[in-house]
């Protein structure tokens, strides 16, 4: 880059910093992201980046391909219904091993050798969530319902753990497990964790990383800029597909609660964080309440 784009960059940049410094920016990285080395260095550069200049980052990962590919070697295949994955006993003890004992200690180890201070934790810890039995609707009819196993929603939410890790300079990194009321162990949606997460925490920002440029129009184009609205009628009209469901409820929750802006962005774009935090084009698709 020449040194008249890097100035460019870092004028642009500027205002950006000033404006988020001391506030809260919600990210979650899909674990097809967490496939390629160059970009799980990217991802880890950035969040280090960003903390380095007062912003208060809090990560939340799933881990789709590393479970799929711990499920593979075992047999067993995978059912999704809305998005959600149908979570047998011998299923949460591969989510609990890949998420908590994998793809969570590589994030931290990452973050860390980038010159972060990043904390591996799980939903479980510190009280952090509480969820119970996620029912789903059977679109057989009304009083009918499918079993989709050990999948929690979230009931509650205590902040306290990421508040103090944060206080102390702290990245928190969260594995989407949960705890019940009755000692029960779930797997929650990590989008869906995201999105409560960034609700309670009074983000700024919730950005989730996806393996999409964004969300896409009906002829595959990027929408840039969509609203509450927006996405409602696009839902209704049965034009996003199941794996993006739980990403655009959890998108819409947000900007109705408190979040100024959700971000759906490409997690396959070298340094797509801080292009969209910190650039005015940014690299996917900005949702708005309004």
């Amino acid at each position: 880059m020449k040194k008249s784009d890097q100035a460019q960059v870092l004028a642009q940049a500027l205002p950006y910093i000033k404006k988020f410094r001391n506030k809260s920016i919600v990210v979650k990285v899909g674990g097809n992201a967490l496939t390629e080395q160059g970009l799980k260095n990217s991802f880890a550069h950035d969040v280090t980046w960003l903390q380095s200049v007062g912003i208060n980052i809090t990560v939340i990962h799933g881990g789709g391909p590393q479970i799929k590919t711990q499920m593979d070697k075992l047999g067993k295949t995978a059912h999704f219904v809305e998005g959600m994955r149908v979570t047998d006993a011998e299923t949460m003890d591969i989510v609990e091993m890949v998420l908590a004992g994998g793809v969570n200690k590589e994030i931290v180890e990452l973050i860390n050798h980038k010159g972060g201070k990043a904390v591996g934790l799980t939903g479980q810890d510190g009280g952090l969530i509480r969820a119970q039995k996620m029912t789903i609707k059977s679109a057989g009819g009304e009083n009918q319902s499918v079993d989709i196993g050990l999948v929690g929603e979230i009931k509650k939410i205590n902040p306290e753990v990421l508040f103090s890790l944060q206080k102390s300079g702290f990245i928190p990194v969260i594995a989407p497990i949960a705890s019940g009321f009755d000692g029960e162990t779930y797997n929650v949606n990590a989008d869906v964790v995201a999105g409560k997460l960034s609700q309670v925490l009074q983000a700024e920002k919730l950005v989730l990383l996806t393996n999409t440029s964004g969300v896409l129009d009906n002829d595959g184009q990027l929408i840039n800029h969509l609203t509450a609205k927006g996405i409602s009628e696009m839902l209704e009209k049965e034009q996003i597909s199941e794996g993006m469901i739980p990403k655009i409820t959890s998108a819409l929750d947000a900007a109705k609660n408190g979040v100024r802006t959700v971000h759906i962005i490409d997690g396959r774009v070298k340094n797509c964080l801080l292009l969209e935090v910190l650039t005015d084009l940014g690299v996917g698709t900005m949702i708005k309440s309004f």
